[in-house]
């Protein structure tokens, strides 16, 4: 199941339209196993970013490059065009795949994501995250993070949490900083293709309020917020999300 274009490792499931899932900070691509259900209709693609999972780099890590290396394996593959989706920081990514190439993008799902990051709040979320990795273990890091994105501290849910949040102590802060240059304030107005956002009611790393933001700036877009979710719906909420998904698909899907 798992293949590699060009030093780049992904996942490919199902047949039908193409559908791409782009995992957040830290993660790695099987953390989407709970949506691979959508392989019954669709050409499932999960990438891991350089610096995640079985991708290692001595190339920059930035979310332009990250976006790059999604365009490359989309093309290297023949396709055209795909569904986006992404969570957190793979939401920036998709955003800048829209950025450097939009008639690649059949349409957006962005999940628990931001589209600026306020400087003097990065920088302090920054040095935290350097303290953390400094003084902390792995997995009390894990542990940490777990806390912080997940609203229902279950075994289940932390079990998950820590089977794919598998952070490279080498790449994940080079990864962070990426994601607070970002600022897509004067793309999001651009985008014109079916988009759908996507928040949790708890997150407290991408509070709400930032996508209502996303949502009022991004012409006909769609704003969904889960109920008593945190950062990651798609592991707390699984039915829910994917049902989501599956009826925002299906709205956009070519007609045959």
């Amino acid at each position: 199941m798992g293949e590699l274009f060009s030093g780049i490792p992904y996942l490919r499931l199902g047949a039908g339209e193409p559908l791409v899932l782009i995992h957040g900070l830290g993660e790695i691509k099987e953390g989407w196993s709970n949506q691979f259900e959508f392989a019954e209709e669709y050409d499932l693609i999960i990438p891991d970013l350089r610096g995640h999972g079985e991708y290692i780099t001595n190339e920059e890590i930035s979310i332009s490059n990250f976006a790059r290396d999604v365009i490359s394996l989309l093309r290297g593959l023949g396709i055209e065009s795909a569904h986006i989706c992404g969570l957190s920081m793979g939401g920036m990514v998709a955003q800048e795949i829209y950025r450097q190439a939009p008639k690649m993008c059949r349409s957006l799902m962005l999940v628990s994501t931001f589209h600026v990051a306020p400087k003097h709040l990065g920088g302090l979320f920054l040095k935290i995250r350097k303290l953390q990795v400094k003084c902390r273990t792995i997995e009390e890091q894990k542990n940490i993070a777990a806390r912080v994105c997940l609203y229902s501290w279950s075994e289940k849910n932390f079990e998950d949490f820590h089977k794919f949040y598998q952070p490279n102590q080498e790449f994940y802060l080079p990864s962070a900083k990426a994601c607070l240059e970002v600022n897509n304030l004067c793309l999001l107005s651009r985008i014109n293709v079916p988009t759908l956002i996507i928040g949790g009611q708890y997150d407290t790393i991408t509070p709400v309020w930032i996508q209502l933001l996303m949502h009022k700036q991004i012409r006909h877009s769609e704003f969904v917020i889960f109920r008593n979710t945190g950062h990651i719906a798609k592991l707390e909420a699984k039915e829910a999300f994917n049902e989501v998904l599956w009826n925002f698909l299906h709205k956009h899907k070519k007609a045959s």
